[in-house]
């Protein structure tokens, strides 16, 4: 940027308009004592020329800014400023990254010296691709240049002093778009989002929990030392997750299936120690359930103390002498307490409520506890048969195994020790025998065990229906009495209805059998009794449903087609008439008992 300038006075006068202080091509100051209070144009912030970016020429004003645009003097040519009543020029929609602009309007002389010695002034110029149509394309290094270089759009150009019209010419600078810079934004784009990612990774593994340790290979020591940890308590999880770790990698074979196994069931004896902690668990809850009861009837002991003396204050003989606001204290502060009060005492009834129903479930399991005990018991039974014969199955596929490999190694072996490997495979047989005959018994004892099994479910069976029966049973005698009961409790009326109709048997035993006995149960004999005493009270007679509601405040599943068809059936006894007129008309039923014995 060392150009010479042909007119110090002109980039003076541009550069105070802008509250810039004037400074030379070489960086001096042109007006020492120059105050940037005091530029031309009022309402623009002083600009310090020495901002990083900042060249000859001045950035972009925004267009809402009015801006004085000076004559540019070059080695060269001469660039005179458009007109400032005129619009500013128009530009085309910035595109992404760009570093490359369009000059038109070049005079049809000017050359890329002359155009590198312009623009050259707004920041480093990469390329210039003129064309013969007065017009050329410059990229600049960065993208703020792009904005200085629009600053000089609407300039005329004039080259040296001529003013022949192929030395002069309007410039128009604008966007242009060029594969390069898009080529180069998107690959500061790709570099920034990989900056993110990285970034964000950066944060995902500073807040990630830290990963699981590695679980080591499958050998002998390292068996042995998981199988030592599952015995201990406190490094049952990580050797069972050790363990589980191996069986998924299929370091079961043929050889380690023993070993496997011997962890497998060592697992397993963990089973006791975690029902034997969770019992201890049990058992310290119940504790506290009752220290937790304990404590809860002392605070209701309290309240009930509470509650006491302020029943007893509010009393005549210490309630007249406490002021208004006392009483309404005292009175409000029993009320808190009676709720409190009842809130726990519910609570603790609660409590016991659920006592009682615990205790009444385990009464009546109790009768049905002893076949559940057996059954359990053959269920155990039949489950360590069950693993016996699973181990046995094991052992032999191992013996199996290892007969095996002994017939691998026989052939491979030398003829000296023939004989041995013989023996070996002669005690390997015999011990096969052995166990396959102990297999056969033990499924033997499993088939048995699972008969007496189906017989002892099928007794159970037989023992619950008999007791829905006999509760059957039980319910329809507990009605019964209830029937009893009510038939007792009548009275004397029910005895004098059995003395007046066994008065009426004994004097008339004649109409009695010719009737072929009507009245056929005792129940009815009890009914016709009753009735009579009935109406023997009500000498002008009652309706039906009248002596029903009364019939039914003594045994409700009396009906009214039952006593009608009863009474109509003892006309000697009873007799219908009929009263009123019209609308009017009732039936009523009257006794006429003893009428017929006054006529006898």
């Amino acid at each position: 940027m060392g150009l010479p300038m042909s007119d110090p006075t002109a980039w003076t006068t541009a550069m105070n308009n802008l509250g810039m202080a004037p400074m030379g091509m070489t960086g001096q100051p042109l007006l020492p004592d120059f105050d940037p209070a005091l530029g031309m144009m009022t309402g623009i912030p002083p600009i310090n020329p020495m901002m990083p970016g900042l060249g000859i020429v001045p950035p972009p004003i925004p267009p809402d800014m009015p801006a004085v645009k000076e004559i540019i003097h070059c080695k060269s040519c001469t660039l005179f400023p458009p007109n400032p009543h005129l619009p500013p020029p128009a530009t085309r929609e910035r595109p992404p990254g760009c570093k490359t602009v369009f000059v038109g309007g070049l005079p049809e002389n000017a050359t890329e010296q002359i155009i590198m010695e312009v623009f050259e002034q707004c920041g480093e110029v990469i390329a210039i691709r003129k064309s013969k149509k007065n017009f050329c394309h410059i990229r600049f290094a960065e993208e703020f240049i792009v904005d200085k270089a629009l600053y000089l759009s609407g300039y005329r150009i004039r080259l040296g002093s001529s003013t022949d019209k192929k030395d002069t010419g309007r410039l128009h600078v604008d966007f242009a778009q060029a594969r390069d810079d898009l080529y180069e934004w998107e690959c500061k784009q790709r570099m920034l989002a990989r900056e993110e990612r990285h970034r964000r990774r950066l944060v995902e593994e500073r807040f990630r929990p830290p990963s699981p340790p590695p679980v080591v290979h499958y050998s002998d020591h390292e068996c042995s030392i998981v199988a030592e940890k599952l015995k201990d308590d406190t490094k049952f999880s990580e050797a069972v997750q050790t363990l589980l770790t191996w069986i998924d990698r299929g370091e079961v074979n043929r050889r380690t299936a023993n070993n496997f196994y011997s962890m497998i069931q060592s697992a397993n004896s963990h089973i006791r120690r975690l029902v034997n902690e969770k019992a201890t668990h049990e058992k310290e809850m119940e504790e506290a359930k009752e220290k937790f009861k304990l404590a809860l009837s002392g605070i209701l002991v309290q309240f009930e103390q509470i509650v006491a003396v302020y029943h007893s204050a509010s009393k005549q003989k210490a309630w007249d002498h406490f002021t208004k606001a006392q009483r309404k204290n005292i009175s409000v502060w029993c009320k808190q307490a009676e709720e409190i009060r009842n809130i726990h005492n519910d609570e603790l009834m609660g409590i016991r409520r659920e006592e009682e129903m615990e205790m009444s479930d385990e009464e009546i399991e109790d009768p049905a506890e002893m076949k559940e005990t057996e059954e359990s018991a053959l269920v155990s039974q039949v489950e360590a048969l069950k693993e016996e014969n699973d181990s046995l199955r094991w052992q032999l596929d191992a013996y199996r195994n290892e007969v095996e490999l002994l017939k691998q190694e026989q052939g491979k072996a030398s003829r000296d020790e023939d004989t041995t490997k013989e023996q070996q495979l002669k005690l390997l047989q015999q011990a096969l025998q052995g166990m396959q005959q102990h297999l056969l018994k033990v499924q033997d004892e499993y088939k048995k065990r699972e008969a007496e099994l189906e017989k002892v479910r099928e007794d159970k069976l037989k023992i619950e229906t008999l007791l829905e029966t006999l509760k059957e049973q039980q319910s329809l005698a507990d009605e019964e009495d209830k029937e009893r009961d009510a038939i007792d409790g009548q009275g004397n009326e029910s005895s004098t209805s059995r003395i007046c109709a066994c008065s009426q048997e004994k004097e008339c035993p004649a109409e009695k059998m010719l009737s072929n006995s009507p009245v056929k149960s005792e129940r009815e004999a009890l009914l016709v009794g009753i009735i009579s005493t009935f109406l023997h009270v009500h000498p002008f007679g009652a309706s039906i449903e009248y002596i029903c509601s009364y019939l039914q405040r003594l045994d409700s599943k009396i009906c009214t087609t039952e006593v009608e068809v009863l009474m109509t059936r003892l006309h000697h006894t009873f007799r219908q008439e009929l009263s009123g007129v019209g609308a009017s008309l009732e039936k009523r039923w009257k006794f006429c008992g003893f009428d017929e014995l006054k006529m006898t």
